[in-house]
């Protein structure tokens, strides 16, 4: 708990992966990436409870052994690659009060694919969203000029054009501005945020930069990357 708010993290984790198979499971120097998540949420004193949402009785068993709560299985009509996180959030925070029978006003994603994360920028987000009365707050990371929108080029019936309609104007990185991502490392929002405005991102929304390099883990390269570095 901080300022009284009191604060649940929800991991989601859901069995299948097209890329790498049971990438959740996946391990880094012999930790699942389930069980990072979990060792790092129980170093983090102002957690109220931290549960995995998954479809999977494998990925929750897993979960339970590194501190993270297994109380429901996910349905499958929100299990699936194109579902929204918002759905499984917000099923995740109904359920989660229900059983438990208390309130949650502070609901944190920590997307196992992201483990470079340390929890000073979690604590930071928190902090953040409850001195500025955000509804929600993501991390994000600068994006290299290289990748910027307006640089980017499209195939189209077998002809090559530019993305963006600014496109041809483009000659130099300094007529571009500052462009940002999602890196992954944690989406914080309100209760009212989930369960009033019904969406993740709203027009009161923040932001926490990290500058230190986070990789989400997609593809096998990504995970050759991440291991390197830890």
């Amino acid at each position: 708990m901080y300022k009284k708010k009191s604060i649940l993290v929800v991991v989601l984790a859901r069995g299948g992966s097209k890329t790498i198979k049971n990438k959740n499971l996946v391990k880094i120097k012999k930790i699942p990436l389930v069980g990072l998540v979990g060792k790092l949420v129980k170093k983090m004193k102002i957690i109220d409870k931290a549960l995995v949402s998954t479809d999977s009785d494998r990925i929750g068993k897993t979960s339970q052994k590194y501190g993270l709560d297994y109380i429901f299985k996910r349905p499958k009509n929100i299990s699936g690659n194109i579902v929204s996180d918002f759905k499984v959030l917000e099923h995740a925070l109904k359920t989660t009060e229900k059983i438990l029978r208390r309130r949650f006003d502070i609901i944190i994603s920590l997307p196992p694919t992201s483990p470079l994360r340390d929890k000073n920028y979690i604590e930071k987000g928190i902090k953040k969203l409850i001195k500025n009365k955000f509804d929600s707050l993501w991390t994000v990371s600068k994006t290299d000029t290289k990748f910027h929108p307006e640089k980017q080029l499209i195939l189209k019936k077998n002809k090559l054009n530019y993305f963006h309609r600014n496109g041809p104007s483009i000659i130099a990185r300094q007529q571009l501005s500052d462009m940002y991502h999602r890196n992954g490392v944690a989406y914080i929002m309100t209760r009212d945020c989930i369960l009033k405005k019904k969406k993740l991102l709203t027009n009161n929304s923040g932001y926490l930069i990290i500058n230190k390099k986070q990789i989400s883990i997609d593809t096998f390269e990504d995970l050759n990357n991440v291991r390197k570095l830890i």
